[in-house]
């Protein structure tokens, strides 16, 4: 309660200077939720930019006030525009990351900034670097979150329809389309109150889903074709992309994301994982269904973390190394994927 009476006189005070932060790698949930709270907050009299470590997925772009949005790594004038900014921020807002880590070269700067830092995330093991710690892992979505502390701020009516677009893009995502076991009661009120403003959920879909280009959809087909593995014995589905093969297909920022859900779809598959080459590092992308946790598998192997049924992991060896240490361990892990009920 001392941390909320706090929060709520900093967030109705007089104009400040907030620096919106999200991971690296941005998804729906990262910008939609870090542009929704940027026009709640701008509504409240601040001034408030968000900062992106790379580049955000086209399909993405389209939210309201993204042409604002600074990429740190673009150049050496965005570099210096966002340590400009951090320098002088009143408040840091981190939002939908855990770790400062996860901002790349951002965190330091963040780290050592003496600006107010606000955590709003969902995701297990926050660690202890923000003044006000918003962590709670039974929310499907941070931009689901972020509704619920807006209302819970008494600014519901303040939320408007570009507002609701922003953040109906990052619950949607984060619950799968509403397919996920995170899809729960209080997602689905929180998205009937975001409709109220207006807001077009089929656009938004669209907007994200139905807008892939050529090079895209024949990089899926291709995947999907030719580099999918089934390994019935584990009820386990793996892909792989090298850097040849991203090339190829003019792979761009956000082409790989999604793909490793398709192998869920297949019957009998529990987990599914896609492993993709990246210049200095293997990024693995893991999916499981009911009570399997990939979570613990990318943990304990795979440097990584996340959610129960979605995480991520990554490994500094090569494509082949990092695939052959994944068929190492999964017969550890045989008997939890032959005992879930799909």
């Amino acid at each position: 309660m001392q941390q909320w009476n706090a929060f709520y006189e900093l967030i109705n005070s007089d104009s400040k200077r907030f620096v919106i932060l999200t991971h690296q790698n941005p998804d729906a949930d990262a910008i939609g939720s870090s542009l929704g709270w940027k026009l709640y907050l701008q509504k409240k009299g601040h001034t408030a930019t968000v900062i992106v470590p790379n580049e955000c997925p086209s399909n993405l772009r389209w939210m309201p006030d993204y042409a604002e949005v600074i990429t740190f790594d673009q150049n050496a004038q965005t570099v210096t525009q966002s340590k400009k900014l951090l320098q002088e921020a009143d408040v840091i807002c981190c939002l939908d990351f855990n770790a400062l880590h996860r901002i790349k070269g951002l965190g330091s700067l963040a780290q050592s900034s003496t600006a107010i830092k606000i955590l709003i995330d969902h995701h297990l093991e926050p660690e202890p670097f923000a003044d006000f710690e918003f962590s709670d892992t039974t929310k499907a979505a941070t931009a689901q979150y972020i509704w619920e502390i807006i209302k819970q701020m008494g600014d519901a009516e303040l939320v408007d329809k570009p507002m609701a677009e922003c953040l109906y893009a990052g619950i949607m995502t984060d619950t799968g389309s509403f397919r996920h076991g995170n899809t729960t009661p209080e997602v689905h009120l929180a998205v009937a109150d975001l409709m109220r403003t207006g807001l077009n959920t089929n656009y938004v879909h669209r907007a994200i889903f139905d807008n892939n280009s050529l090079g895209r959809t024949r990089l899926l087909g291709y995947v999907l074709s030719e580099k999918l593995t089934w390994l019935p014995e584990y009820r386990t589905v793996y892909m792989t992309l090298s850097l040849e093969e991203l090339k190829r297909f003019n792979s761009e920022i956000g082409d790989t994301e999604g793909i490793v859900n398709f192998g869920l779809s297949l019957e009998n598959v529990v987990m599914s994982v896609l492993l993709i080459e990246r210049r200095d590092e293997i990024k693995l992308s893991f999916r499981s269904v009911q009570d399997f946790s990939v979570r613990e598998l990318a943990n304990k192997y795979f440097s990584g973390g996340g959610h129960k049924n979605a995480s991520g992991g990554r490994t500094s060896t090569s494509l082949p190394e990092t695939v052959n240490l994944l068929l190492s361990i999964l017969p550890e892990y045989q008997t939890q994927l032959l005992n879930v009920e799909k």
